[in-house]
């Protein structure tokens, strides 16, 4: 697969029509990328990919049954605890990561999740691949690609540090809040 499939589609999908019924995102294996009209920090760029990922994650132990339509239909409307993308985007635009449930689980709350979905809305653009073997094809993309939101597997790009900085001081902040409902 050509790189530019991802960081220059011909087309890019909104989240409202990632959400509409049918989805046109394939119930199939694959990648995708994530692309934002506004950054969601100001060392990054605008309009550009920032983020990829794939379905089915395997790893050496299982894989997973999410497909392309529910993992990228997840990063939409789920939450941080399920989502690395969500959990970046949400840290990076100050929104406040909080313990919930039994306390293991962070998220940014039922506001803070909803206030993300509605940034997500106005800014994230898709665009996914069909591929049978996902795995060796999105580290490729991350070694070949600057995709500064990816954190697995991407130590080499220039954001790679701020992000996780950014991260560990929001997961620091929740461990001494008390856990929500």
């Amino acid at each position: 697969m050509d790189v530019t499939a991802l960081a220059r589609p011909d087309r890019l999908w909104s989240v409202e029509e990632v959400l509409s019924s049918p989805s046109p995102v394939p119930a199939a294996a694959g990648v995708y990328g994530w692309h934002f009209e506004e950054p969601p920090h100001p060392e990054l760029p605008g309009r550009r990919l920032l983020y990829v990922g794939m379905a089915p994650r395997r790893t050496t132990t299982r894989t997973s049954t999410q497909n392309l339509a529910t993992r990228v239909r997840y990063h939409c409307r789920g939450n941080a605890a399920g989502s690395t993308l969500r959990l970046s985007l949400g840290c990076l635009l100050g929104l406040e990561l909080r313990r919930v449930g039994s306390g293991r689980r962070l998220t940014f709350g039922r506001e803070g999740e909803a206030e993300l979905s509605r940034w997500m809305a106005d800014n994230a653009r898709v665009c996914w691949v069909e591929h049978a073997e996902p795995t060796a094809l999105e580290s490729r993309l991350i070694a070949e690609l600057d995709v500064p939101l990816n954190i697995d597997q991407n130590s080499h790009n220039a954001f790679y540090r701020r992000l996780r900085e950014i991260r560990a001081q929001a997961r620091s902040r929740a461990r001494e809040l008390p856990v929500t409902p």
